[in-house]
C-alpha cells in the first residue's frame, strides 16, 4: 500500500522473492503506455516521449520506473493501472524521492 504523502513511487524490476522480472524491457514498455499521462494532457502530432510522471530508469542495476504522485491526481485510473500493474506481477514498490544528479563542473 503506498501512503497519500509518497511524492513518488519506484515500482522495481524485482519480483517478491527477489528475482528479476522479465522482459528486460517491461519499464520502457510501461512507461511508454503511460506517455499520454502529462501536464497540458496528450500532445497530438508530436514525437514520441515519456511522461514526466512516469520515468523507467535504472538504479543500482536495478530497472525501475518512477510513478509520481501527479499522475494520481491528474488520472486516478492511470496511477491505479501502473500500481495495480506492480501489484499482479508481485514486484517491489517503495516510496521515494529521486534526487537529480549534482551539475557537473565545467
Amino acid at each position: 500500500m503506498v501512503s497519500d504523502s509518497a511524492k513518488e513511487v519506484f515500482i522495481q524490476g524485482l519480483t517478491q522473492d527477489g528475482k528479476t522480472f522479465r522482459p528486460s524491457d517491461w519499464a520502457e514498455r510501461l512507461a511508454g503506455v503511460m506517455s499520454q499521462f502529462r501536464p497540458g494532457g496528450a500532445q497530438p502530432g508530436s514525437h514520441l516521449s515519456y511522461s514526466p510522471w512516469c520515468i523507467p530508469t535504472t538504479l543500482n542495476g536495478v530497472k525501475c520506473v518512477v510513478v509520481h504522485r501527479d499522475l494520481r491526481d491528474h488520472e486516478p485510473m492511470a496511477w491505479d493501472f501502473a500500481l495495480n500493474f506492480a501489484r499482479d506481477n508481485h514486484l517491489q514498490v517503495v516510496e521515494a524521492c529521486l534526487v537529480p544528479d549534482a551539475p557537473k563542473k565545467p
